[in-house]
């Protein structure tokens, strides 16, 4: 099936931010009135096998786990009516996020676009079909370093649910098929340091892990 594939022709990864109240909160943010939004290039893309890398100048690197909605077909101004329509499947993601740029960034009023969309920023597992999904909006997500559990939480804690994102999301960008949706993280973001093992899952459908390690400059 290509969708199974999305990693390797997908186009764009839209991320959610502060999508669960108890994140907002740990971070001393207020929930958006409205779909906070930002963007990360395929290149972020990593499968299992493959490393997370620490991007250069960053000292502060988090893990946020999340369900990824994964886009069918193509659409635009899609009502939240048929907005289920256009989903192909699902996946779970790591946004991984380089938090002290970000801090940084938001400090001075720039982009968060180093702290996000770096390369490897967006581990994700094999893909899932929706009909195999029941109910995405009941989902127990969990994400461990080394072992020791971090994020404990359900995609049923979400602020906007899947309809209101599709929809919201297609009034600005034509969404289109392999298009990742990251739905927001729960509480429990942490750090993670080169050699650390990030293991997450999506209750008992997807489970993956990462070896966490340090960028090096290609010759």
């Amino acid at each position: 099936m290509r969708l199974s594939r999305f990693v390797e022709f997908g186009r764009k990864i839209i991320g959610v931010g502060r999508n669960y109240k108890h994140h907002a909160a740990e971070m001393k943010s207020v929930v958006p009135d409205k779909p906070l939004l930002f963007l990360k290039p395929p290149t972020a893309f990593i499968t299992e096998g493959n490393p997370i890398k620490v991007p250069r100048g960053c000292h502060e690197l988090h893990h946020e786990v999340e369900l990824g909605v994964i886009i069918g077909r193509k659409g635009k101004d899609i009502s939240e009516i048929g907005a289920m329509d256009y989903v192909g499947g699902y996946t779970l993601c790591l946004d991984m996020t380089a938090r002290d740029l970000q801090e940084e960034a938001k400090k001075n009023g720039l982009p968060w676009t180093v702290a996000k969309g770096f390369d490897t920023s967006c581990p994700v597992g094999s893909f899932l079909p929706k009909e195999q999904v029941a109910d995405p909006h009941n989902l127990p997500l969990w994400c461990n370093v080394n072992g020791q559990m971090r994020q404990e939480g359900s995609t049923a804690d979400m602020v906007f649910r899947i309809p209101t994102l599709i929809s919201y999301i297609s009034s600005y960008f034509t969404l289109e098929p392999g298009d990742v949706i990251l739905t927001g993280t729960p509480a429990g973001v942490g750090p993670v340091q080169p050699g650390d093992i990030v293991e997450a899952g999506l209750g008992s459908l997807i489970r993956m892990s990462f070896k966490v390690q340090v960028e090096e400059k290609s010759m």
